[in-house]
């Protein structure tokens, strides 16, 4: 059961590896601050923030955010951590509010790695605060507690890290809110809003305007605060009526409507057009729509499941009384009581129901015109897109991983799309995890299927790079994946042959470890035309298949360094692994996992959206049986590879 905490009051923790959850209806920063038994803060590396987002044991979002997820393993934390406090800010200089007291309260949860709700918080009282210790875990003679605080501060975080005894606090503030800042001019982890129907772009209105995007790309804006929050959309909390309506389908103001529509005038909902967000080229507009999209399915779900939930609050709280009164436990007045609890939860769940259903309609009319307008950068490999493929001049701004898509209807599939160049590298699960589709496979066949989803996404980045300006490396240290691994291999797009024996593997990791150095030292020293001649250009992945087989501790060390440090210089890292399996390691592999973004070879609801936390559900891009559209497009890229090196 579910502990809801008021403030000073404490909960023990059934466990030590944790998720605490932040609700806030606002995008707010999310940081974490390590501290000694005498809630001593050591310095600046005890403290987890946007701009240094991972301390031992504690993970924080790299951005603010209306909703955070924050990984904790108290197992993981220094010996000599005896409290690891959650605080919440608000970010500075782009726009919206700057006081708590103007906001809903924030909620914040502890749940388990299950989901299961530990203890909740919600932060009432705030007022002119804008940075707020929401909470702490704190170790007590030998176990592990949370503690509602709650403590605000009207001078920001600034004062909330000096009432820490940290020296340079204010410098510390603006160095996280700088990051924050930098974040949200990225078009990188959330889209834009979504502009409402009645106000979309249609063929004959110009793409954008200069002010609406900056440097050629769509800048996300935060959540607007008059909106309610996703959660409670659909339930209202004194009991009035229900507002099915969609958040992002509304107007801002009304139009007044004409008494007799105009001859000619168009009836129902309006006419999905691909490319009809804001961007400077289709291909934006078309990014920031599937975005859109994404959010939009989102949104409605989240509403038609916070109004499922108010109904069935409201029966049992009806059936409650009902049972409460001796007088109406038996005879006709009982039935007659509860009966119509039923019917009133069976009318709410069914306008629930026909709102969600219009919402799911709309957004099913808008994929079927814009998937076949996707470039083959955001296309699945059976869009005829693909047939009409040249190796193309520029780097498109994203890559298509798959598609996601929520139970209430698994056929509305919404392209994931990834911006480039990738931020951080993949990790293809080859285990069974928690998905029933990978229950009913043998160990061999799933192992296969990872690897053929890995060799799917190498060639997908292969073919949006121009030529020479992506490079793959493969180590297959038993050489079991020979067959997966043919397309790559015999189509002669790979570096070299697949590394396989230790001396082999050994080479390879020496030398992509070397290249992230002189990389790095070349970026910090402003000298990159220093760069040794023989330093092939260009982005660089490399697959490592069935780890941690033929894998000792140094080379599992220069995979951490790769994971780390790689990204920054374009050296990539994709593991094809079951993490099961790879635990032997222990906690060495933790970090390096948690910077990986994990697909998986069958569906599997393991991804969670940035706005409510739905669980989607992921499905890899793989090929069509029987199709060679991969043979016939790595052809082409080995054939461009050849012409750029002669």
């Amino acid at each position: 059961m579910t502990a809801e905490l008021v403030r000073g009051q404490n909960h023990a923790l059934p466990d030590t590896r944790l998720e605490i959850r932040v609700s806030a209806g606002h995008p707010v920063v999310a940081g974490a601050t390590l501290a000694d038994e005498d809630g001593r803060v050591a310095g600046v590396e005890w403290i987890a923030h946007p701009g240094s987002p991972s301390l031992p044991g504690v993970e924080v979002s790299q951005q603010a955010a209306a909703d955070h997820r924050l990984a904790v393993d108290l197992e993981a934390v220094p010996a000599s951590v005896h409290r690891v406090s959650l605080l919440l800010a608000l970010p500075v200089g782009v726009g919206g509010p700057s006081r708590f007291g103007a906001l809903a309260a924030p909620f914040v949860a502890v749940t388990g790695l299950d989901g299961a709700e530990i203890a909740s918080y919600t932060i009432t009282g705030l007022e002119g605060e804008s940075a707020v210790f929401a909470l702490e875990l704190y170790r007590r003679q030998g176990a592990w507690k949370v503690r509602a605080i709650g403590q605000g501060y009207e001078g920001g975080l600034a004062a909330m890290l000096a009432d820490q005894g940290l020296q340079g606090s204010a410098e510390l503030a603006g160095t996280i809110l700088d990051a924050v800042a930098r974040g949200l001019a990225r078009s990188v982890s959330a889209p834009p809003p979504r502009v409402p129907e009645a106000e979309r772009v249609r063929h004959t209105t110009p793409a954008a305007t200069p002010d609406q995007t900056a440097a050629g790309r769509p800048a996300p804006a935060p959540e607007p605060a008059d909106p309610p929050a996703p959660a409670q959309s659909g339930a209202p909390a004194g009991g009035g009526p229900i507002d099915y309506a969609h958040p992002r389908r509304r107007p801002a103001a009304p139009a007044p409507q004409p008494a007799t529509p105009p001859a000619g005038s168009p009836q129902g909902p309006p006419v999905p057009v691909a490319g009809d967000a804001t961007g400077w080229s289709m291909e934006e507009r078309l990014y920031n729509q599937v975005w859109g999209m994404f959010e939009d399915l989102a949104r409605t779900t989240a509403a038609y499941r916070s109004a499922c939930d108010f109904a069935q609050s409201r029966m049992d709280q009806e059936l409650d009384r009902v049972l409460s009164d001796p007088r109406s436990r038996i005879g006709g007045q009982g039935d007659a009581a509860r009966a119509e609890a039923r019917a009133k939860h069976d009318e709410l769940t069914a306008r629930a129901r026909e709102s969600l259903d219009r919402d799911l309609a709309q957004l099913a009319a808008e994929s079927a015109v814009v998937e076949p307008a996707l470039p083959a950068a955001f296309a699945g490999w059976e869009n005829p897109v693909w047939h009409a493929y040249r190796v193309p001049m520029e780097i498109p701004m994203a890559l298509r991983l798959g598609d996601v898509h929520l139970p209430e209807q698994t056929d509305l599939r919404i392209p994931m799309l990834v911006r480039l160049p990738l931020e951080r590298g993949l990790w293809v699960d080859s285990g069974r995890g928690r998905s029933e589709a990978a229950n009913l496979l043998d160990e061999g066949t799933l192992r296969r299927l990872a690897l053929d989803t890995a060799v799917a996404l190498a060639s997908r980045l292969l073919a949006v790079y121009p030529a020479g300006e992506f490079t793959v490396h493969v180590v297959d240290a038993a050489g079991s994946g020979a067959a997966s691994l043919a397309p790559l291999v015999e189509s002669d797009v790979l570096a070299a042959p697949p590394a396989a024996g230790p001396a082999a593997v050994s080479a390879l990791l020496a030398q992509l470890t070397d290249r992230v150095d002189l990389l790095q030292m070349a970026a910090r020293a402003g000298a990159a035309d220093a760069l040794p001649p023989g330093l092939v250009p260009g982005e660089q992945l490399l697959i490592v298949h069935d780890f941690p087989h033929g894998f000792d501790d140094r080379a599992v060390t220069q995979l951490r360094y790769l994971a780390d440090e790689g990204p920054s210089v374009g050296v990539h890292l994709m593991m094809v692994a079951d993490r099961d399996e790879a635990s032997g390691y222990g906690p060495l592999l933790d970090p390096m996992w948690r910077k990986l973004l994990r697909l998986s070879p069958v569906a599997d609801d393991h991804l969670a959206d940035p706005w409510v936390g739905h669980a989607w559900t992921y499905e890899p891009p793989l090929v069509p049986e029987g199709s060679r559209i991969l043979w016939q497009v790595l052809a082409q890229v080995a054939h461009a590879r050849r012409e750029w090196g002669r």
